[in-house]
């Protein structure tokens, strides 16, 4: 089956998958759109999954700076190479993920830091819980994992702080 140039683009275009796995995603499913989309997740997924346990090490200290000067976040993101590290599409998420945290202002990075008795909603308390402030039909999580899919490697936010001014946390 011959796939069409116009059909690669537009999965590239709603997925940001490369051209060659687009490719590959829309002759796996005979060329239909959807089930290509849910394809190219699911692979996402299970890189993401492979990579869980690499050692991640390298990455970034993001800020982000309200244009109010009146809330701020910061994020340590780690990847597994410093190569990764400087890639637009790790700096990009560094740089959304703080702006998520000055926004939303979570406590706890996943729900297993939570104390086993707290009442909170994890999709509000928890940064990789909660919807993407960019797209909220994703979660944090979601767009991390399609990171991951995209670069090849294990990225992780190990800590993050948000400073509000006039607020003691």
């Amino acid at each position: 089956m011959k796939i069409s140039i116009e059909a690669v683009k537009e999965l590239r275009n709603r997925t940001s998958a490369g051209i060659a796995d687009c490719n590959k995603a829309l002759l796996e499913v005979s060329g239909d759109m959807e089930k290509a989309i849910e394809f190219l997740k699911q692979r996402g997924a299970a890189i993401a999954e492979k990579k869980k346990d690499a050692v991640a090490a390298e990455g970034v200290i993001e800020a982000y700076i309200h244009h109010t000067k009146r809330v701020g976040a910061l994020v340590e993101l780690n990847c597994e190479t410093d190569f990764v590290a400087r890639t637009d599409e790790f700096k990009k998420l560094a740089r959304d993920l703080a702006m998520q945290i000055a926004a939303t202002s979570p406590q706890f990075i996943s729900s297993e830091e939570m104390p086993p008795k707290a009442e909170a909603d994890p999709q509000t308390v928890c940064l990789l819980s909660q919807p993407f402030i960019k797209e909220p039909s994703k979660t944090v999580q979601e767009i991390i994992t399609e990171t991951i899919a995209k670069v090849g490697e294990s990225i992780k936010v190990r800590r993050f702080a948000r400073f509000e001014l006039g607020v003691d946390h």
